[in-house]
Order: structure tokens, then C-alpha cells, then sequence
């Protein structure tokens, strides 16, 4: 009987029972939700992209850029190339090109090679605008450097390269 009333004295005191201080003390459970982590930031990311994007006054959303940016690289690509570089289907593809047209920032011509096929050309509009993108997606770049050692960022662009090796480009 003096065991249990010591016992009950030493909870009162603040010592907790066994059980419950081996449950405190474990390391919490590491989370290896990898595909919703990625997933997440991919989607911040763009949110936060887009949002920099319309505050600086570009009116072409982060996936537009895209397909500006390869204009810019090479003018007058099918809308087949633009897809399977940017991984896009081509109705996604199709879509983005009909309102980059509409907004004077690319137009379409007629294949000569191919009928069934049509060019797309960025215009000075189109390329003034990217300029005006590419501000703001390298200072969004270098916010992601942050705080992150050369070395870091090397092995995060490696994890992210090999998704095209594992997954497909």
C-alpha cells in the first residue's frame, strides 16, 4: 500500500509513468510521402510564380513562358515539337498556343512541307514579353537557391533529372 501511494506522489510530482515517457521519447515517424511532397511544391511553386509574374506585369502565365521560351530558341516549330519538349498533350498544347495567339504573342503559319502541320512563330510582342518573364522566373530562381550550398542544389537538380531517366522524358 505505501508503493502505490509513493507511486501516485511521484506522478503528482511531475514524473509521468513509463509508458507514456517511452512514447514521448521515440523520434517522430519520418515522412516519405515523396510523390506529395513533390506534388506541393510543384504546386506553390507555380501559384507563387504566377503570382510574381502578374505583380511584375506579365501577362503570360509560367506555362506560356514556356513555350515562348522555346520560340525564342528556335522560331518556327511544329506544335508536335513544342508538346514533346514541354510534355504536354496536345490538346493542353493547343490551348496555350490559341491564347498566345489571340494575346499577339505568337502566330500560326501553314507548313510548306507538311499541310496537316503548322508553324509557330513567336512575334516582337511575344518576344518583348518573355524578356519581361524572364526577370522574374530567374529572380524566382535564385530564390530557390537560397540558403542551399552549391552542392545541394547540384544533388537536387540530380534527383530531379533522373525522374526523365525513370519516368520518361
Amino acid at each position: 500500500m505505501a508503493d502505490r501511494g509513493q507511486a501516485a506522489v511521484s506522478r503528482k510530482a511531475g514524473s509521468e509513468p513509463k509508458a507514456r515517457r517511452d512514447r514521448e521519447e521515440k523520434p517522430a515517424p519520418k515522412d516519405d510521402r515523396l510523390i506529395y511532397l513533390i506534388f506541393s511544391a510543384q504546386h506553390k511553386l507555380r501559384a507563387y510564380l504566377k503570382n510574381e509574374m502578374a505583380e511584375a506585369g506579365v501577362s503570360i502565365t509560367p506555362a506560356q513562358s514556356g513555350i515562348l521560351f522555346l520560340l525564342k530558341k528556335k522560331d518556327g516549330q511544329t506544335m508536335s515539337e513544342l508538346s514533346s519538349v514541354l510534355s504536354l498533350d496536345n490538346s493542353t498544347l493547343t490551348g496555350l498556343v490559341d491564347r498566345l495567339e489571340r494575346s499577339g504573342f505568337v502566330k500560326r503559319n501553314a507548313s510548306a512541307a507538311d499541310r496537316r502541320a503548322s508553324l509557330v512563330f513567336i512575334t516582337d510582342r511575344g518576344g518583348e514579353e518573355i524578356e519581361r518573364a524572364r526577370v522574374v522566373i530567374r529572380r524566382v530562381n535564385d530564390r530557390i537557391r537560397e540558403g542551399f550550398a552549391e552542392g545541394e542544389i547540384e544533388s537536387f537538380k540530380k534527383v530531379l533529372r533522373s525522374f526523365f531517366e525513370r519516368f520518361g522524358a
